[in-house]
């Protein structure tokens, strides 16, 4: 069976014998630009689902939901659970999870800070949807009709939390393994490479906060924070000095080093240079007269 026809008899038997018309209504597909046969999400999934409910559940916006429990509120209080915002909080832990496990894997040369820059990357709202994008998953969705007018198939929040749920659908339904195969090949491989030089190439140009943080986490030393300490000078020609502090959970905040610079953002900048020479000196850090508020 097709999976557009297993969401269509899900539908059916969810709301009625109507439903595959509103299905229908309510999701037209043409002029879309996928070149996909809409009926064959499985086999991009490259699983047959024994449980196709989780799969038009994953697809399921909460619009077309609402919609049809307005309809019938009847038939949907035995379904509490019929759109995808659920699959998608699991979906989000699972891709969170295997992106982790997989760059620990490919990249053990790479610090716990450059890591997480990496993963934060790779399950940000941004690449998911354009993942999502790309496959075309936005001709599945099961949308409301206002959400359908407001042109929803293209939205990225919606392209991501799709994603997401069809993650966690398909984890369900297949086990890690099988969910592991695909989100390594669509969501990881695709771009890590990339996302990984280009990590590595702002990290030296002048990128000082990201490098900073990178290098307190690698030595479990904490967050830094910036507090601007003073400024001088008239409007058009501030002058802001800013410290930064290492501050640790049950320990007191130290003073790293201070910046000077015509902007906030700028002595931040200068602060955290000069906070890495003195780390990479071995400089023994103060505790400041004042921590940070």
């Amino acid at each position: 069976m097709q999976a557009q026809d297993s969401v269509a008899k899900v539908w059916t038997q969810k709301y009625g014998q109507g439903a595959t018309a509103e299905l229908k209504q309510a999701n037209p597909r043409e002029g879309e630009a996928s070149g996909e046969d809409p009926g064959e999400i499985e086999a991009l999934l490259e699983h047959r689902f024994r449980k196709p409910e989780l799969l038009t559940q994953a697809l399921t916006h909460r619009s077309l939901a609402y919609e049809n429990k307005l309809k019938d509120p009847d038939a949907a209080a035995s379904v509490p659970d019929s759109d995808n915002e659920q699959l998608e909080f699991l979906g989000d832990a699972v891709i969170g999870f295997l992106a982790a496990d997989d760059l620990c894997r490919r990249y053990p040369d790479l610090d716990e800070g450059q890591l997480t820059r990496l993963r934060a990357e790779l399950v940000s709202r941004k690449h998911l949807g354009a993942v999502a994008g790309r496959l075309s998953l936005g001709s599945y969705m099961l949308l409301g009709r206002g959400e359908e007018r407001s042109g929803g198939r293209k939205k990225n929040a919606l392209l991501a939390n799709c994603m997401e749920a069809v993650v966690a659908a398909l984890y369900l339904d297949a086990g890690i393994e099988h969910t592991r195969n695909f989100v390594v090949r669509e969501v990881i491989e695709p771009s890590v490479e990339v996302l990984r030089e280009q990590m590595l190439g702002g990290s030296s140009i002048g990128d000082h906060k990201s490098a900073l943080q990178e290098l307190l986490q690698a030595q479990k030393s904490g967050q830094p924070e910036y507090v601007v300490k003073a400024e001088s000078g008239p409007d058009h020609r501030k002058r802001f000095l800013v410290e930064v502090f290492v501050a640790k959970s049950g320990t007191k905040s130290k003073a790293l080093a201070r910046g000077l610079g015509n902007t906030k953002k700028k002595a931040e900048q200068e602060a955290a240079r000069r906070a890495i020479v003195r780390l990479k000196r071995h400089d023994p850090v103060e505790s400041p007269t004042e921590s940070p508020s």
